[in-house]
């Protein structure tokens, strides 16, 4: 896994990978877990401000030999607003989504190096003190790829999506 993880790059989403991330929130072993992403001008409002460098939530393009395999978005959790994790007293916790954009890639170990890749990323911050996740409780490819790369289950808990598996890597 780290081998490919020291391939793998990330680059801040523009406007113009829209389109891109569109198409990818509709193939559907994305859509069974992020939901129906709607109309590209839905991606647009709802992905738009993920570009902007004073976001909470930002979003990147992930790369594999400068080819785009797949999505991540990191927000700070404490503050995070519209009922998402309202008990955050850590302003030094991050959390991650994110998705491999090809059905063929999945079941590789891509994913795990990809989400190693990232949270490494995160960790040359000296501020991030931790990086929580939350998938689906029924996403079984998710919660083993964040376990292989050290995620812990905390447990499960009620988000404004439903029900998830809080996981979180310490430092």
């Amino acid at each position: 896994m780290n081998h490919i993880a020291e391939t793998i790059a990330f680059r801040p989403l523009v406007a113009s990978d829209l389109a891109m991330l569109h198409e990818w929130l509709h193939r559907s072993h994305i859509s069974e877990w992020w939901g129906d992403p709607g109309t590209y001008a839905e991606v647009e409002h709802d992905y738009r401000p993920y570009t902007a460098v004073e976001s909470i939530t930002r979003g990147y393009i992930a790369l594999l030999k400068n080819k785009p395999i797949g999505f991540v978005q990191s927000y700070v959790v404490m503050g995070s607003g519209d009922g998402w994790w309202e008990q955050e007293t850590d302003p030094g916790a991050r959390g991650i989504d994110q998705f491999l954009a090809n059905p063929e890639q999945l079941g590789r170990g891509l994913g795990s190096a990809m989400i190693h890749a990232f949270v490494e990323q995160l960790f040359q911050d000296p501020a991030v003190t931790k990086v929580q996740t939350d998938p689906s409780p029924e996403n079984d490819r998710a919660i083993r790829c964040y376990r292989r790369v050290g995620f812990k289950d905390v447990g499960e808990v009620v988000t404004p999506d439903g029900l998830a598996l809080l996981m979180v890597k310490e430092r």
